[in-house]
């Protein structure tokens, strides 16, 4: 793939429908699947193969504690198939993305779908067995037995878990309660996506669409306020008008939470959640404490909003329209590569290289086809290739965002799986965010140094800016809003669908300054919060802000050249899931139980909000 292209080309007239298409048919611009198997024909050789190695996952049954020799052999037994179906899933999974509409690889797909859940049920006796043994004999084995050294943090992990592990006869009694537990979630999911009624309206262009959530999302930014005013209206009515039902489901998701937390020994659904990672519960409380203290910092971002838009009563239909108008600016693919590549030089030559090397070797499926999976990711399972990354290139800034955004995500898992051996090569969801925000902050920095005018530098900033409202003040806010329901249901209070309302309504007015005038929050969209899906997923949404804090903060370090900065970042990157994520945060010099990054955060916002209001000053004076 040709990645070199001078900086000059920023704003080049976009390809023609013609271009487009060669270009999209052009291999430089799909991945190379071959990279994992030469052919369908091997991949299909490998699968049944892995087949055949099911009934090895039995053996060992009843005798871990026997030796360490033995323990070892299971646990190796384990991972080498892991790590073999990691590969057969990468090749399935993307072959079938390439072209959903294609029966032959979503088959495929399913199959090996199929063999992931057979493979999990042959091999969940293994930790059960493990914690079933005295306590001390697994530190035991670790000493005598050098075969386990690769799962020692495996085995540490799982001991760390003893005192929350129940009897056998319980444990099973709990699994099969899975089903019901995920019932509330599977009830949402149906009802939200496929039974609402979702209404049709008439826009002021005579437009004719229907507000399903995808149509939402789409036209809550119309230009026209009016347009926006009856969108949200229309939208939230129809949540309104089942407000009983999802209070009645989300309810019952917590309490299913709330019951899982007890009967492992919890003190409570949070303390169970985070156990997980080991992540202190001081990161959470701090993460809405900090955000709490931001929050004239986002009043002061609403007001710039509306002095930008023209609006003197900003309401909550109104944040969604961006900011900086879009420019006409397009970044051919080659274009976008490079401007990455140059944003990635504070990490350094190494890192820099391999990025290159994915770009030329088809590491990267880029354009938008029919039939294609939408949206973008990065695929870091096939331990011993490469991580794939999967684009829907438009030549937009959004673009080049995205493709920054997905490059750290893989070069994550690369480092990892380089670094670590495949039982500590996976890392944790608490951190994967970081590299991937990381690289964002780099490419903003890089883009704000070479922006030719300050109708660029505006738009980027404005970009930015709207980043952070999104990803750390709204999923704080998501964060808080899931402790209080959580805390009422361990209060022994009951979540209806207007008590839910009422929480919620209460934390939007406040995030959005509507007390002040900042935003008003009209009462119809208090039932929004049946809308987020994220309330089904057990504490999982303040990560997000979370990462976006860490890196916040280790990017700050990295570019004003800290000594030792980039290696303790790229340390993090390299050491995957080989120890606790909030340790190796720590290590890396961001302790997420402080104020210290939120602080950081809060600082590049006061920055970037100082910015846009020094450019429109000027243009007032001019």
């Amino acid at each position: 793939m040709v990645r070199m292209l001078v900086a000059g080309c920023l704003l080049s007239v976009g390809m023609s429908a013609m271009a487009a298409a060669a270009m999209q048919d052009d291999n430089r611009y799909r991945w190379n699947l071959d990279d994992l198997y030469p052919s369908p024909e091997a991949f299909e050789a490998a699968r049944r193969q892995l087949i055949g190695r099911l009934d090895e996952l039995e053996e060992g049954r009843d005798r871990l504690g026997v030796s360490g020799a033995e323990l070892a052999a299971v646990l190796e037994r384990m991972c080498s198939f892991s790590k073999d179906l990691g590969r057969v899933w990468s090749y399935a999974s993307m072959r079938s993305d390439e072209d959903t509409r294609q029966a032959g690889p979503l088959a495929a797909r399913q199959e090996v779908q199929q063999l992931a859940v057979e493979f999990s049920s042959r091999t969940a006796w293994i930790a059960p067995e493990i914690l079933a043994l005295p306590e001390g004999r697994v530190a035991r084995m670790l000493k005598a037995e050098p075969r386990l050294a690769p799962y020692r943090f495996y085995l540490e992990n799982l001991e760390r878990q003893r005192p929350h592990t129940l009897s056998p006869a319980e444990e099973k009694l709990l699994a099969q309660s899975g089903t019901l537990m995920r019932a509330p979630y599977s009830t949402y999911g149906i009802l939200a996506n496929a039974d609402l009624p979702f209404p049709e309206v008439t826009l002021s262009s005579g437009e004719k669409v229907r507000l399903d959530q995808a149509g939402y999302t789409r036209y809550r930014a119309l230009p026209e306020r009016a347009d926006r005013i009856l969108v949200f209206g229309e939208f939230w009515k129809t949540f309104k008008a089942f407000e009983r039902t999802f209070g009645v489901t989300l309810d019952a998701q917590v309490n299913a939470d709330v019951f899982a937390a007890r009967a492992r020994r919890y003190p409570s659904a949070l303390a169970a959640s985070l156990a997980a990672n080991n992540v202190p519960e001081a990161v959470y409380r701090k993460l809405i404490a900090e955000a709490d203290q931001a929050l004239p910092l986002l009043h002061r971002a609403f007001r710039l909003r509306a002095r930008m838009l023209g609006i003197e009563d900003l309401a909550y239909h109104d944040i969604y329209p961006p900011l900086v108008k879009e420019l006409n600016l397009r970044f051919p693919i080659e274009s976008a590569q490079e401007l990455v590549l140059q944003s990635l030089r504070p990490l350094g030559e190494e890192y820099v290289a391999v990025v290159a090397r994915g770009f030329g070797s088809r590491w990267m499926d880029v354009h938008p086809r029919p039939g294609k999976r939408s949206g973008a990711y990065s695929n870091g399972a096939a331990y011993d290739v490469h991580p794939y990354v999967l684009m829907n290139y438009n030549d937009d800034y959004e673009s080049v965002s995205t493709l920054a955004h997905e490059w750290g995500h893989a070069m994550h898992s690369y480092l990892a799986n380089a670094a670590q051996p495949y039982p500590t090569a996976d890392y944790s969801i608490f951190i994967a965010e970081v590299a991937s925000t990381f690289n964002e902050a780099l490419l903003l920095d890089h883009m704000l140094r070479q922006a030719k005018n300050e109708d660029e530098r505006l738009y980027y900033l404005g970009s930015y800016l709207e980043g952070l409202r999104g990803t750390f003040f709204r999923q704080t806010m998501f964060a808080e809003f899931e402790l209080a329901i959580h805390e009422a249901v361990e209060r022994g209070e009951a979540l209806t669908g207007e008590r839910l309302s009422a929480m919620y309504l209460e934390l939007l007015r406040r995030y959005h300054g509507h007390q002040q005038g900042v935003v008003r929050i009209d009462d119809a969209y208090a039932v929004e919060w049946a809308y987020i899906p994220h309330f089904y997923y057990n504490f999982y949404v303040y990560q997000y802000a979370t990462s976006l804090a860490a890196s916040a903060l280790l990017a700050q370090q990295v570019l004003a050249g800290e000594a030792g900065a980039r290696e303790r970042y790229l340390g993090l990157l390299k050491a995957g899931g080989s120890r606790h994520p909030y340790e190796l945060l720590v290590e890396a010099g961001v302790d997420l139980a402080t104020e210290a990054p939120y602080r950081a955060l809060a600082m590049r916002m006061a920055w970037v909000l100082d910015e846009i209001e020094a450019i429109l000053e000027k243009r007032v004076i001019r």
